[in-house]
């Protein structure tokens, strides 16, 4: 049972993200995702901000995860809102912000080698 009936968080961290330019040769194409569930009877409207070790935060990455929907978020897709895109070999961080609810999930598909790698993880959420 959820607290106050509400179903998820408005703040999720994922700390360990890494985007790698390499791919092996094949169907699959190395590639992270933002998972979002909203269980909600409204849209949420969700924001993104990557951090990183020796550089200045990455803001307005914007997605929308309709009511009672999920929405993968494929990180190698997205753009911000000045039209930059998620850098490559370059590990950091992202804290999703929602109007809504939502609950989240990371997945990365590593084929930088021919033996890909799938891993995945629940988000942490802020209460």
């Amino acid at each position: 049972m959820s607290v106050n009936n509400v179903k998820g968080a408005y703040v999720w961290l994922v700390p360990d993200c890494y985007y790698p330019s390499i791919s092996s040769p094949g169907h699959y194409v190395s590639h992270e995702s933002i998972c979002v569930l909203n269980v909600g009877k409204q849209d949420a409207n969700i924001q993104l901000t990557l951090y990183f070790e020796d550089r200045e935060p990455m803001r307005n990455f914007k997605a929308v995860c309709k009511a009672e929907r999920t929405n993968h978020i494929r990180l190698d897709k997205i753009k911000g809102e000045d039209g930059r895109t998620i850098p490559q070999d370059v590990p950091y961080a992202i804290m999703l912000e929602s109007d809504q609810p939502v609950v989240v999930q990371y997945s990365r598909l590593d084929t930088t080698q021919a033996e890909m790698s799938l891993m995945t993880t629940m988000a942490h959420p802020l209460t």
